[in-house]
């Protein structure tokens, strides 16, 4: 294993892609034993797992509430809350000394990232269709023909690269504040004592959620872009 920081699971693993994939497994099966736990006896007065993850939900349908509506926010939950949770999961396990986060790892996140860009994409097209879905992404308003023809041929290039770098965007954004974040503690508990960085560590788990946050809110954003983009079509011209 040469240098590299000591985990649990690359004791045995080594410090390869299996590392991440052991890692992956390890975070799917703590959300299924969530899920589980939460289900297994619904109460009409939640408590314990129940109660942590209906909280979740209300919360992840309140932030998308502002973004795409209450509908949406309801439709798309799904997605939302999954994804969510499994960056909230692989962002907490790294904190844990002996266990590295999979969000530190860059194809962990290019996935993730891939999922939303083609979703929310999908979603467009299948709300206005193909061609109105790509008139979409630039308004023009009234002008000319001649200007209108110039600035589409300006602008449509524009929004295509902007749309393709939301991928680079949502991945490196994930990938970079959790791999740093975890180099942050290896190097601290290098220096000191494992109980001794009761800060850092608080720190460290705000950061954790702060990051599933601003992926969670990102995802509602794009995909309010995509399918919302009628009524504001419908406003401007009220």
């Amino acid at each position: 294993m040469g240098d590299s920081v000591f985990t649990y699971i690359g004791f045995i693993t080594g410090h390869g892609s299996m590392l991440i994939v052991v890692h992956l497994l390890l975070v799917t099966a703590i959300i299924l034993f969530l899920a589980k736990m939460a289900t297994k006896s619904l109460k009409a007065v939640p408590g314990g797992v129940q109660n942590v993850l209906e909280a979740y939900l209300g919360g992840a349908i309140a932030m998308g509430k502002d973004v795409v509506g209450e509908e949406l926010a309801r439709k798309y939950i799904p997605l939302v809350a999954t994804i969510g949770l499994f960056v909230l999961i692989s962002n907490l396990i790294g904190i844990i000394p002996g266990f590295e986060s999979p969000t530190s790892n860059i194809n962990v996140t290019l996935v993730l990232a891939l999922v939303v860009f083609f979703y929310y994409n999908y979603e467009g097209v299948k709300k206005q269709g193909a061609l109105n879905y790509v008139k979409s992404f630039v308004h023009l308003g009234d002008m000319n023909p001649v200007a209108k023809f110039a600035m589409s041929s300006l602008m449509y290039p524009i929004e295509f690269v902007s749309h393709l770098s939301r991928i680079i965007s949502l991945s490196f954004r994930l990938f970079g504040n959790i791999k740093g974040d975890d180099l942050f503690l290896w190097v601290l508990l290098m220096l000191t004592p494992w109980f001794i960085p009761i800060t850092p560590l608080v720190l460290l788990t705000f950061m954790a959620f702060l990051q599933t946050f601003v992926f969670m809110i990102l995802t509602y954003v794009y995909l309010a872009g995509a399918v919302v983009v009628e009524s504001h079509d419908e406003a401007s011209h009220a």
